[in-house]
């Protein structure tokens, strides 16, 4: 039986047309595979791959780098270029700003290899990865932590390492940013009147971060704060406690100007068994059943001022704001 022309014409006409649409779909698979980074897999030597990587490194093509010091790895698990590829793996993603990748890659490292010579410089590229990625105290700061909580590990880990020298350094930075972001909640709070929820943050401030460069501005939003929870004990406290630690500063100046603004009331002693009257501010001695209201003590009511001399000055940058240890308000300064 023979076929007619027209119909094996149309025949190889869709041959064609099929094996058009076969090539065009492979050609876009490999364009999607090379747009993901991905290398097609073509066996190498590990002397080739290791140098072309490096090559490509050097040229500034980090993605490029990276992958195929991944597939140095990928190749030749077991030789011992493949543990060196993955830390410069990792160091390619770091330079490509690929903080994801570049964690992930000195993760693995420092998993199959615990305990190599160069797990310290994994761990700092660890730290690194999450330290690049700090954001500002207006957003959330999780990174920050995982950051802190990295480089504190390096220190522990490698403390006389080179690498640690720099981790401490970030460490204050860190802090100094996990601070601001304290300050940063407070003063939320304290203009909306939540006095409380203010008061809590800068304690936070004072209390762990006492090396930071905002421990002054939280004393005087302190005093502000228990100045409107009307404690002006506690304000007379921190306000003295500034003075005493940074009395050049013009977070003390305003703490001072507010405690002579709204100095504390001595009142007279209340006589046994009378009835104090509601608002009186009194206090009883300690070790005394009962107690007996007594007034406080009249003296020095408002911190020394910052134009007659500060007293002790910390010379760490912290504050003695704990308890047992803070001045007296008028001890170790002069001039009232």
């Amino acid at each position: 039986m023979r076929i007619p022309q027209s119909r094996c014409f149309r025949s190889r006409a869709l041959s064609v047309v099929l094996m058009a649409a076969l090539a065009f779909t492979a050609s876009g698979c490999a364009r999607s595979r090379a747009s993901k980074g991905d290398l097609p897999y073509v066996a190498r030597d590990v002397g080739t791959l290791y140098t072309a990587a490096r090559t490509r490194l050097d040229q500034g093509q980090y993605k490029l780098a990276a992958a195929l010091f991944d597939e140095v790895e990928r190749q030749h698990p077991y030789s011992v270029w493949a543990r060196r590829a993955q830390l410069m793996g990792a160091y390619s993603y770091y330079l490509d700003r690929d903080y994801t990748k570049s964690i992930e890659s000195a993760q693995r490292f420092l998993s199959i290899h615990p305990g190599n010579r160069d797990a310290p410089y994994a761990y700092y590229l660890v730290a690194l990865g999450y330290y690049e990625q700090i954001n500002d105290v207006t957003r959330d700061q999780k990174i920050t932590r995982q950051a802190q909580d990295a480089l504190g590990e390096l220190v522990r880990r490698y403390p006389n390492t080179r690498y640690a020298a720099d981790a401490r350094l970030k460490l204050d930075l860190v802090s100094d940013h996990l601070a601001g972001k304290e300050m940063e909640v407070g003063r939320f709070y304290e203009v909306r009147g939540q006095w409380l929820a203010a008061t809590l943050r800068f304690r936070t401030v004072i209390d762990t971060y006492q090396t930071t460069t905002h421990v002054p501005e939280a004393l005087m939003r302190l005093t502000e704060c228990y100045l409107a929870l009307g404690v002006p004990d506690e304000a007379q406290r921190a306000a003295a406690v500034l003075g005493a630690n940074y009395a050049g500063s013009r977070w003390y100046e305003r703490s001072y100007k507010l405690m002579e603004q709204h100095p504390a009331k001595a009142f007279a002693m209340a006589t046994p068994g009378a009835i104090v009257p509601a608002g009186t501010h009194t206090s009883f001695p300690a070790g005394e059943g009962g107690g007996k209201p007594r007034a406080e003590a009249p003296g020095n009511t408002t911190p020394a001022s910052p134009a007659g001399g500060a007293g002790a000055t910390n010379n760490g940058g912290g504050t003695s704001g704990t308890a047992g240890t803070v001045p007296t308000p008028g001890a170790g300064t002069g001039g009232g």
